[in-house]
């Protein structure tokens, strides 16, 4: 049954087995464990970015296909159940109608981006995407009567998704359950199924393609294979993935803008997160998602404790200030890098690797 479930492709270390084990039971358990709002919002957005980094790593790690619109994806996703929603009211039927009418949508513009620019090589194509999802932003910037313009849309959810929606007037393991703790679990649950069929994905026929192109794609043409072909159906697939992924981010925020899910640094964090956790590798993904946002969202915090443990020490506490979060977290990413070459997955199973041997 565990093999079907992850398509054969086991963590390879007992190590990377126990912290995927950790990661999972403790984003299954999170609102009990981590009780309060800023943990749940954490352990959500590690969800939505876990899928949505590894419907990245498919492109990148997987396909060897570096591209900067995969944002654009997110978006449609976040922006369809948010348009919907707001045109036909706060109903199932709004939000199904917003994710089909964000995937269609997202399966035309992937097929054309890569039908049209697929034959161009590595920075051209980076390129070309580039420019593709900064029209996407300003044109979703200036579509006031549709998208909000920057002001965005708020919009409500059905009432069993709502925070006001409680079914039950006791405390269960001293949380409420109500309308918010069961959106998460509705996320959960998606985030669970798309990483599995992320890892069908590319644990079949056609993954083990890619990752032929990805290696040698002189080779795969050579040997019968129709690269552009195979390109242009992971470049679909994965914008089909990050279309789920910002339609669970809609769903969790209720509201939706230009700054929300299309912005530029949304693309850095994915970058980021997957040479964290390992290209290739999508179990990176998680591992990749837990540390970065973790990190980004506690690590202020931290530097307070120390600023404040260290104010006898003006020069140190002024280093440690929450001000400066972000040189730390940069400097943690470059040491990530530094000791984590292939990333946390790629160290961990060649460990293994050299252990078994």
């Amino acid at each position: 049954m565990l093999n079907r479930l992850l398509s054969g492709d086991y963590p390879r270390s007992k190590v990377l087995a126990v912290i995927l084990v950790a990661i999972f039971l403790g984003l299954a358990l999170a609102p009990f464990l981590f009780p309060g709002v800023k943990a749940l919002s954490v352990a959500a957005k590690v969800l939505i970015f876990v899928v949505l980094v590894a419907s990245f790593d498919l492109l990148l790690g997987y396909t060897g296909i570096v591209s900067f619109a995969h944002t654009m994806f997110f978006g449609i996703g976040a922006y369809g159940i948010a348009v919907a929603t707001t045109r036909m009211g706060p109903t199932w039927s709004a939000l199904l109608v917003g994710l089909a009418g964000a995937l269609v949508l997202s399966l035309l513009l992937s097929l054309a981006v890569g039908l049209f620019s697929l034959r161009v090589r590595a920075i051209f194509f980076a390129m070309i995407t580039l420019a593709v999802a900064a029209a996407f932003q300003t044109l979703a910037s200036q579509l006031s009567d549709i998208t909000g313009g920057e002001d965005g849309l708020t919009f409500k959810v059905p009432e069993i998704l709502s925070p006001s929606f409680e079914p039950f007037d006791d405390p269960f393991l001293g949380v409420t359950i109500d309308g918010r703790l069961i959106c998460y679990y509705l996320l959960f649950v998606a985030a669970v199924a798309l990483v599995l069929a992320l890892l069908r994905i590319v644990n079949s026929p056609f993954g083990r393609v890619l990752q032929a192109i990805r290696e040698n794609e002189f080779r795969a043409e050579a040997i019968g294979y129709r690269v552009v072909v195979y390109r242009t159906t992971s470049s679909v697939l994965s914008a089909l993935f990050a279309t789920m992924a910002g339609a669970m981010l809609a769903l969790w925020l209720r509201y939706n803008g230009p700054d929300t899910s299309l912005s530029f640094e949304i693309m850095m964090d994915c970058l980021l997160i997957v040479v964290i956790g390992g290209m290739g590798t999508i179990y990176g993904s998680a591992i990749g998602a837990v540390l970065f946002l973790v990190a980004q969202s506690y690590l202020q915090d931290l530097l307070r404790l120390g600023s404040e443990a260290t104010s006898g020490l003006p020069w140190l506490s002024a280093l440690l200030s929450p001000d400066r979060w972000l040189l730390w977290l940069g400097v943690l990413f470059v040491l990530s890098v530094y000791y984590f070459p292939t990333g946390v997955v790629g160290r961990l199973r060649a460990a293994a690797a050299r252990k078994a041997g």
